[in-house]
């Protein structure tokens, strides 16, 4: 009965598309056509990483920060050179002053005076702006690492994209294998050689793979969106083709720590810290200012020339600040212990992330090599099983097993061929070599 409907449906659907396709002109123009999808940007990985740095706000933040360390070593150095300033001022009085007719205070008097100090001896503030300098050097390494960061994480959303892009494709081969089946066994159930068990056995299998396969192509656009994400583009994203990784030898462990921007920061972090440690003798140091005024007086006065200067010479010495130079030291040195801690850490987990990369890169070698193997032996034994079934020396039950040990054996190697290609990424980063 259902059969009989199904096939009812079918034939009011081709008489209406014959219909229509007999339609007049005007009357199939009335249909409005749907606009096309735009077509998905598909990219390299090379590509991806590249516009993920260029556009990614989280690098821009950090570029920021370059900027900002700059501003502040301007001022530090600002405070070391002359400053020079100028001003006016008048006075009213409410009537003029005079003594023996001559007038010593005009009523209205205006004093034009300039001002130009500079630090002729300042330690402490000359050493901060050694220290500002070094806040650069920090804030550039800083945006490097990020850049790392950024492009580690958009190469890895490209890997998703091509391993979901595997285990769907293996998905959809096993669910054209379960069609053949469910084909054949519905075949010899309307011939009256096969049994119904069969072909509802075949038709479970589809389905099951169409619920499989729906999974999967979800996990595929997701992972296009988290890659359109890492790129800045306002879509999903598509991987173009499978990374070739060149991965280099270890080398000399002086070679690889050196080029990994987390040590470098952390390093140029350490030193930054060291120096402010070693200028902490200039707060002992006195100050000294030199002050010079030329000031102009209009009209003059009795007791006031009308041009005159001041020179002033300033010399300060700290005697006693109740410990706060002392504690101040303290603190730096605090601060130096902590980022050579920090150093030290993250250069005996960068060893352990070099040996662990090599050792998962040389596992998943291996272990593809056998998943390679199995798939290989699975699909075998699928085609034996079913030109076993044809014959009838074999169940449907052993052809089902076979087509999900098939399917499996692919997943499995879809799996560990993107994890070969993670293992190679791991090992890049771990030495330094990515992004190059």
């Amino acid at each position: 009965m259902c059969r009989t409907a199904a096939r009812a449906l079918v034939l009011i659907g081709l008489s209406a598309a014959t219909a229509f396709a007999q339609a007049p002109d005007s009357l199939r123009q009335q249909t409005p056509a749907q606009p096309a999808a735009p077509a998905m940007l598909r990219l390299s990985l090379d590509d991806a990483v590249a516009r993920a740095i260029e556009r990614n706000p989280t690098v821009a933040i950090a570029a920021k920060n370059i900027t900002q360390a700059e501003q502040l070593f301007q001022q530090a150095r600002a405070v070391t050179l002359p400053f020079v300033s100028g001003g006016v001022t008048t006075n009213t009085y409410d009537a003029s002053r005079a003594f023996n007719g001559e007038v010593f205070q005009p009523q209205t008097q205006a004093t034009f005076l300039l001002d130009a100090n500079m630090p002729i001896l300042a330690a402490s503030q000359w050493a901060r702006v050694g220290q500002a300098r070094d806040q650069i050097g920090v804030a550039t390494l800083s945006t490097a690492e990020v850049r790392q960061q950024v492009a580690i994480a958009a190469a890895q959303a490209y890997l998703a994209v091509i391993a979901a892009h595997r285990q769907a494709e293996v998905e959809q081969r096993a669910l054209d294998n379960a069609q053949v089946h469910l084909d054949y066994a519905q075949k010899r159930l309307e011939g009256g050689v096969g049994s119904r068990l069969n072909q509802v056995r075949a038709a479970q299998a589809v389905s099951t793979e169409e619920t499989r396969l729906e999974a999967l192509l979800l996990a595929v656009q997701r992972s296009q969106e988290a890659l359109g994400v890492l790129v800045v583009e306002n879509g999903p994203v598509d991987a173009a083709s499978d990374p070739a990784f060149e991965v280099p030898p270890v080398g000399a462990e002086a070679e690889w720590m050196a080029a990994r921007p987390d040590i470098q920061f952390q390093r140029s972090v350490a030193s930054a810290a060291q120096r402010v440690v070693s200028d902490s003798w200039r707060d002992w140091l006195p100050t000294a200012t030199a002050d010079f005024s030329p000031q102009y007086v209009s009209p003059a006065g009795l007791f006031a020339p009308q041009r005159s200067w001041r020179l002033t010479l300033s010399l300060t010495q700290p005697i006693y600040d109740a410990g706060e130079r002392r504690a101040t030291k303290s603190l730096r040195e605090v601060s130096l212990d902590q980022s050579t801690l920090a150093l030290t850490s993250l250069e005996i987990q960068a060893r352990s992330d070099v040996r662990v990369a090599q050792e998962s890169l040389d596992s998943f070698r291996r272990s593809l090599t056998s998943a390679q193997r199995a798939a290989d032996q699975a699909n075998e034994a699928l085609r034996i099983t079913t030109l076993a079934f044809e014959v009838g020396a074999t169940t449907n039950l052993e052809v089902i097993d076979a087509q999900r040990e098939a399917r499996d054996t692919e997943t499995t190697r879809a799996l560990t061929e993107d994890g070969l290609r993670r293992a190679q990424l791991d090992l890049l980063v771990a030495l330094g070599r990515f992004p190059k």
